[in-house]
């Protein structure tokens, strides 16, 4: 077996590669751009070199430098992953050039398979079965608008050197032919520097269903069963299980069957998928064969129980496959669904930003978490935006779904927007548990999978207002005990008021797709009660909403390090509740039962608990000075704004918590301040 390899990727499949090799005793060479020195794959690795600048055409692409610290480091051979070089015959060339083995199909199978037309016109003479469609070489707009006509519409181009959804595009009707055309041929010319498309009969109502094969150099095929990966959105997969459900066992056969035949017909070598569209008349065409590792391999394994980057070493140096096909088998089902940094609501539109809170449900035998990923990373513009893939296996499909349903709801993430929810919804659909499935499966369901949100109830918005009572009052007792005179009545931070009782308000709001709900929650601690506890008057949309009265204390989360992440146990009306609540700057979301609510915290408007009445005032989050009102030694009133910052592109107003004098302004305009740090000292007057 190999001592040492080099993996040409990043994020989870370059950590789970890594995985594999260190149960083997394979030492792992990491490769990585510059916002990726931190990442975790650099850390999993025993040895880890910069290739470049964030775009991959300056890091991941360099083929040239990564075989050259291949053979610095003594690297015997490279594992590609999925994407970036994982389908380049030239960086297979390249590789072979220099002895260093390509963990991959030969070089003549990439370029075989590379070329949909090509593929497929291989696959005709070998007898795998196509969709009737168009191609050929001449690629005038005549030429492909005569085929697209002899075919029939609707019909579906694609780019022939395409994947991953790019260069492909339905035409319903003549009309439109041109433009669609146009439309892709650019985009193929774009993002695969080549142009030609292919015409096929559009299916109307096909479902996707793939093969996942391996060859040896000694001759031996054989397949690990199919999957079903007919859940896409922009015609990238989503969700994929296996086996793929209701499919007739002869037509099960039949797949597996003619994929060997297709892996044949082209000598493959190593981890294969050849994709199918399965239609609802029960016919099944070739699609495109992948000459790789699949981001979806981990349904196989889970029900299988075979470790296929394991295979991918093995047959790459040299040995037969560990098992033959007979001794292959499959137990139980297996779900994976793609976490992304995107918006659903949004046509799926990527996201960005620093993660600032990541918790995943706990791994065993039933559910696996693959990822690169970890809480404090930041999701860039420059790379694919899967934070995570979720795996889960079961003894059938609906044990499988409903623990799917349960392990997506444990899923915390505060930072980007994410599609978690949008998974949620499709694990819990009617129509995918009784397996109504097709490519166009989100389109039909679109009202069920985007429903609208549901508006925080009275008992969420009473929890989080208290506990943004108790953090004022937790923050407010640390800076008291760092006073000079920690034992004066006048700095003492519990609910105590000479003469008063103390209380907060605090105004929140909420985005719901386009509505929001603004909310002014007045908090008053019962002081008369044995265990603290609290009333909260409720005003939405400033009209009275509720009232509640709740006891309650709060937890540090100790599994969460880097956001502010606390536990709340409270008491409604008999009711025992835990929540989980994370703040990060003005943001609050609360987890509940497997749901999520996030509100954000406006401008307070009185707070008889704040510490600043004494003798300072500070910066309730990073930002930046961008006008100041007062001047040393003016005297103000309660309510005057002394300061304005800016801090995530929205403005903040700092303003006198009584009246008093300015005795010291730290700061100018333009000034860029950090969290908690003191703006200005002030000395309420004395009542």
């Amino acid at each position: 077996m190999f001592d040492k390899i080099l993996i040409a990727n990043r994020g989870e499949i370059a950590c789970r590669i890594i995985k594999t090799c260190n149960r083997l005793s394979i030492k792992t060479v990491a490769v990585y751009s510059e916002p990726d020195q931190d990442a975790l794959h650099v850390k999993m690795a025993d040895e880890a070199y910069l290739l470049g600048p964030a775009p991959v055409k300056e890091s991941y692409l360099k083929a040239d430098k990564i075989i050259q610290i291949a053979k610095k480091t003594g690297a015997q051979a490279i594992h590609p992953g999925y994407g970036f070089l994982s389908e380049n015959a030239d960086f297979a060339q390249k590789c072979a050039a220099e002895n260093i083995v390509f963990i991959g199909p030969s070089v003549e199978a990439i370029i075989a398979m590379g070329s949909k037309s090509a593929a497929k016109e291989i696959m005709q003479k070998a007898g795998v079965p196509l969709v009737t469609g168009y191609h050929g070489t001449e690629q005038s707009e005549q030429k492909l608008l005569e085929e697209a006509e002899k075919t029939g519409f609707p019909v579906l181009l694609k780019a022939t050197a395409g994947g991953g959804g790019k260069g492909m595009r339905i035409v319903q009707k003549q009309q439109d032919f041109s433009s669609a055309l146009s439309s892709c041929k650019r985009e193929s010319l774009s993002s695969f520097n080549d142009d030609q498309v292919l015409v096929e009969k559009y299916l109307v109502q096909p479902r996707h269903v793939e093969i996942q094969i391996f060859a040896d150099t000694n001759g031996h095929c054989v397949h690990l069963f199919e999957r079903d990966c007919s859940l896409q959105r922009r015609h990238q997969k989503i969700i994929e299980e296996a086996p793929a459900p209701s499919l007739p066992d002869n037509i099960r056969k039949s797949l597996g069957e003619v994929a060997i035949k297709a892996a044949k017909a082209i000598e493959y070598v190593g981890a294969g998928t050849v994709e199918f569209l399965y239609d609802s008349d029960g016919q099944f065409y070739f699609m495109e064969m992948n000459t790789r590792l699949q981001v979806e391999h981990p349904v196989t394994e889970m029900i299988t129980g075979e470790d296929l980057v394991e295979w991918q070493l093995l047959v790459a140096y040299g040995e037969n496959l560990p098992k033959s096909q007979h001794e292959i088998t499959a137990s139980g089902h297996a779900f994976e669904v793609r976490i992304y940094a995107e918006d659903p609501e949004q046509d799926f539109f990527p996201s960005t930003g620093k993660i600032r809170h990541l918790q995943f449900p706990a791994q065993n035998l039933y559910t696996r978490i693959d990822s690169g990923i970890v809480e404090s990373d930041e999701i860039s513009i420059y790379y694919d935006p899967m934070i995570a893939k979720l795996i889960v296996w079961d003894k059938d499909r609906n044990s499988a779904l409903r623990r799917l349903s349960v392990a997506l709801s444990q899923i915390q993430l505060v930072g980007v927007k994410t599609n978690l929810a949008f998974l949620a919804a499709i694990s819990n659909n009617l129509a995918f548990a009784q397996c109504k499935l097709s490519t166009h499966f989100i389109e039909q369901q679109h009202d069920h999978l985007f429903s609208q949100q549901v508006s925080s109830n009275s008992e969420i918005l009473a929890l989080i207002s208290v506990y943004l009572f108790l953090q004022n009052q937790h923050q407010s007792t640390l800076k008291n005990q760092a006073r000079q005179d920690p034992f004066s009545p006048w700095g003492i931070a519990n609910l105590w008021r000479n003469g008063e009782v103390a209380f907060s308000r605090f105004n929140l709001s909420e985005t719901l797709n386009d509505l929001i709900n603004h909310y002014s929650i007045l908090v008053t601690p019962q002081p008369a009660a044995e265990q603290e506890q609290f009333k909260t008057i409720i005003i939405k949309n400033d009209q009275p909403f509720a009232e509640v009265v709740l006891s309650a204390e709060t937890h540090q989360n100790d599994a969460s390090t880097t956001s502010a992440n606390t536990l709340l146990f409270a008491n409604i009306a008999e009711k025992r509740i835990c929540s989980n609540i994370v703040r990060t700057d003005n943001e609050i979301t609360l987890y509940l039962h497997g749901e999520n609510f996030t509100l954000h915290l406006e401008e307070t408007s009185d707070h008889l608990l704040e510490d600043n009445v004494d003798n300072n005032l500070l910066a309730p989050m990073p930002g930046t000075i961008i006008q100041i009102s007062v001047h040393k030694n003016d005297h103000v009133q309660k309510g005057d704004k002394l300061l304005i910052m800016e801090a995530m592109k929205m403005e903040h107003s700092i303003s006198a918590p009584a009246d008093g004098t300015i005795e010291e302004v730290f700061f100018n305009v333009g000034e860029q301040v950090t969290e908690g740090t003191e703006l200005v000292k002030f000395c309420a007057d004395k009542s």
